[in-house]
């Protein structure tokens, strides 16, 4: 049975840390988006708020929903070791490269910044942690490349 409650605890960051995927789930009177997310991209900031890096070459629906109001859940999932599931409830703001804080946060990863299009915050108003018995234990093998080489052909 899922527990819910207000904030990340320890043991849910920690556990968001080792994840290699995760899911953004968005809505905004449209139709719900559903986008996975790959590399080093995202980090818990504060019990309540998660950064995550916005890569281009998608429709951009996950901004487009935050921009309207819309709502967001994010689901991290274990592929290995124990089984869990993570779901964050979250209100976002698109964080522009304009933005003075978009340098305060960028720093915190290891990223060339011509290669993403935003830093998305997230503000976290419920955790849920579920057992994930479900989920199918897959071997991580390694990141692609291709975005990050299309990307770089852009120059």
């Amino acid at each position: 049975m899922g527990k819910q409650y207000k904030t990340l605890t320890p043991e849910d960051i920690a556990f968001i840390n080792k994840q290699h995927l995760f899911y953004i789930a968005s809505a905004s009177g449209q139709e719900v988006n559903l986008s996975p997310r790959g590399f080093d991209s995202a980090r818990v900031i504060h019990e309540s708020r998660l950064i995550f890096l916005d890569y281009p070459g998608s429709g951009n629906r996950t901004a487009r929903d935050i921009r309207a109001g819309g709502e967001v859940t994010v689901v991290f999932n274990a592929f290995s070791g124990p089984a869990m599931i993570v779901r964050l409830f979250c209100k976002g703001e698109p964080i522009e490269k304009e933005d003075s804080r978009f340098r305060k946060y960028f720093k915190l990863f290891d990223e060339e910044e011509k290669l993403i299009r935003r830093i998305v915050e997230l503000n976290i108003y419920a955790v849920e942690s579920s057992c994930g018995m479900g989920v199918p234990k897959m071997q991580y093998q390694k990141e692609r490349t291709g975005l990050q080489k299309w990307m770089k052909s852009m120059d």
